[in-house]
Parts: structure tokens; sequence; C-alpha cells
């Protein structure tokens, strides 16, 4: 099993796990979260390499999110990949300013997901 784990940040359980398969097509261990406050308890408790986020969330918006896990890992250690319904110009500018390395919507082309994660996280097989 590979090192490389990738946590996606998604309401949608069904989403969630769907996004999931394709992590783990690319040769990551998929951890998943439900909600804002969630996802950054896992990363406070062990950060992972790739975070998958939307931004639509019942508790904390993704922009939040983002700018709190860059804030938990020192910056940039963590790649935070924006999935979200929120297709325009403003939201992808904030995705931009909270420090997330890559902006997509849905709904996604599972191709360009996983070109993205596999641009963007480490090799899993280091």
């Amino acid at each position: 099993m590979p090192d490389g784990e990738v946590l996606v940040v998604e309401d949608d359980p069904e989403i969630n796990q769907l996004v999931g398969a394709y992590v783990e097509i690319c040769g990551y261990r998929y951890r998943s979260a439900l909600s804002g406050e969630s996802a950054l308890a896992q990363v406070k408790d062990r950060a992972p390499d790739l975070v998958v986020l939307d931004v639509m969330l019942p508790d904390l918006d993704g922009f939040e999110i983002c700018r709190r896990v860059k804030a938990i890992t020192n910056g940039n250690a963590v790649p935070v990949i924006m999935l979200t319904a929120l297709d325009n110009d403003e939201s992808r500018l904030k995705g931009k300013q909270c420090g997330a390395c890559a902006y997509l919507t849905k709904p996604f082309d599972p191709d360009t997901l996983m070109q993205t994660l596999c641009r963007h996280a480490p090799d899993p097989r280091d």
C-alpha cells in the first residue's frame, strides 16, 4: 500500500466516496471528512499529503479551511485542490488567494481530477 494520503473534504458522502475512489486509482490512500471541523482535526492529528476540498460545507467554507490548513502545516506543505460547484472568477480568485494549488468545478471530469491529483501530490511510491 502506498504511503501517500489524500484527505477528501466533501459533505455529500456519495461524492466523497466517488472522489476517494479516484484518489485510490491514482495510488493514494483515501481519508474522508464530511465537515470542515472534522477536516481540520484530521490535519492537526496527521497531515495528509494533499487535500481535495469542497467550498460549500455545513460549518466552515472551503476558503477558510484552506487558510487554516496552510496555517497548521506551515504554508504550502500540503497542497489543496478546490473541487466545487462555484464556477465564477471571484471564487477562483478567492481559491488562489487562500493558497489552493488548483481549482476544479463540479460536475468534474474524472481524468482532469486524477491528472491534477498526480501533478500536485507527492509520488505515492516515494
